[in-house]
C-alpha cells in the first residue's frame, strides 16, 4: 500500500462519510454538462461560461453541499463557487486538473491538464483534494510507458504540495477493436490500469465498474491496498447503486457520481434546477451514501 502522508491523510477525511467510505459529487464536466440541459432556449451548445457557473453553483447549493465532497473544474466553477460563499464548510473540494477531451498517439489516449493549473493552484483555489484523469491500456503500457512517467511525476508533486491526489483511470476501445474483443478484456483492463497506477505511487483511486463481483475483488487485489471508489460513468441510478452495493461487498472504498445524480435534474432555469436538484437528486444522493455505508 502506497502510505498516505499526514497532510493526505486529512484530505481522505475530507472526501469520505463519518463511516469512512468516500462519496464525491462528480461536476467537473464542462460540455457533458451542457449537454444534459435540454431546455436551453437555443440549444446546449449555446450555453456560456457564465450560464453554465451559474448551473455548477446551483448543483452545489442543492446538492452537492450535502455530501462531503464536491469535484469541481478550474475553468467555469473556480474560484467563483468558494468566493462567493456557496460552497458549504462542511463539504470538502476536489479540484479537477484535467482538460476536456484527449489528444490520440499511435492509437492511445492522453489527457492534458488544464493550462496553469498544478497542484499549488489547487490550494489557492481553496481545494483541499486534487484529481487528474489518465486513460489507460495496461495491455500496451508499462511502468516505463508515457502515462505511467505522468502519474509518478503528478503524485510526487501532490505529495510535496501536502495536496492528496485522486488517480482517475477510463480504459477504452482501441482502434480496430471489435465490440467483442474489447468487452473480453475491460474487467482485466481495469485491474491491470489498477495495478499500473498503484506501482506508479497511486494513493486513491477512481475506477470504472469491472462487471461483476468476482472483477471487483480482483481490482481490489490488484489495488493492494490503495483505496478505490467507482465512478458513475453515466449509467442510470438504480444501476449505479447496485453497482456501488456490489463493488463495496467487494473491498471497494467508496463512489463518486456524477451523471446518475443529475443529469436529468438540470435546467436553463434556476426555478426549475432547485426544484428537481432537491426533489430528485438529492433523494438519490442520500440513497447512494445508504449504499456506500452498507445500510
Amino acid at each position: 500500500m502506497n502510505a498516505l502522508t499526514t497532510a493526505e491523510r486529512r484530505g481522505m477525511q475530507g472526501i469520505s462519510t463519518a463511516a469512512g467510505n468516500m462519496l464525491i459529487v462528480a461536476a467537473d464536466q464542462r460540455n457533458g454538462m451542457k449537454a444534459a440541459i435540454l431546455d436551453a432556449p437555443d440549444g446546449s451548445a449555446a450555453i456560456t461560461k457564465a450560464e453554465l457557473a451559474e448551473v455548477k453553483a446551483d448543483l452545489v447549493r442543492h446538492l452537492a453541499n450535502h455530501a462531503p465532497a464536491i469535484l469541481l473544474d478550474p475553468e467555469v466553477a473556480l474560484p467563483a463557487i468558494v468566493d462567493d460563499g456557496v460552497l458549504a464548510r462542511d463539504t470538502a473540494l476536489v479540484v479537477g486538473l484535467d482538460a476536456s477531451g484527449f489528444e490520440e498517439v499511435d492509437g492511445l489516449r492522453y489527457t492534458k491538464y488544464v493550462d496553469g493549473v498544478t497542484p499549488a493552484t489547487v490550494r489557492a483555489l481553496g481545494g483541499d483534494v486534487a484529481k487528474m484523469l489518465w486513460y489507460t491500456r495496461p495491455d500496451r503500457q508499462d511502468t516505463a510507458s508515457r502515462v505511467a512517467h505522468e502519474i509518478r511525476e503528478l503524485v510526487a508533486a501532490c505529495e510535496a504540495e501536502g495536496v492528496l491526489l485522486i488517480v482517475e483511470l477510463l480504459t477504452y476501445q482501441l482502434p480496430g477493436e471489435s465490440d467483442e474483443e474489447y468487452a473480453a478484456s475491460f474487467a482485466s483492463l481495469v485491474a491491470d490500469g489498477a495495478a499500473l497506477a498503484v506501482a506508479c505511487g497511486a494513493k486513491v483511486l477512481k475506477l470504472q465498474y469491472p462487471g461483476s463481483a468476482e472483477a471487483c475483488a480482483a481490482v481490489t487485489a490488484a489495488a493492494q491496498g490503495v483505496p478505490w471508489a467507482v465512478l458513475s460513468a453515466g449509467v442510470d441510478h438504480e444501476s449505479f447503486i447496485n453497482q456501488v452495493r456490489t463493488a463495496m461487498s467487494a473491498g471497494a472504498a467508496g463512489a463518486m457520481a456524477g451523471r446518475s445524480l443529475w443529469k436529468d435534474s438540470l435546467s436553463i432555469s434556476a426555478d426549475t434546477r432547485a426544484h428537481l436538484l432537491t426533489e430528485r437528486a438529492l433523494v438519490r444522493l442520500h440513497e447512494l451514501a445508504a449504499a456506500v455505508d452498507g445500510r
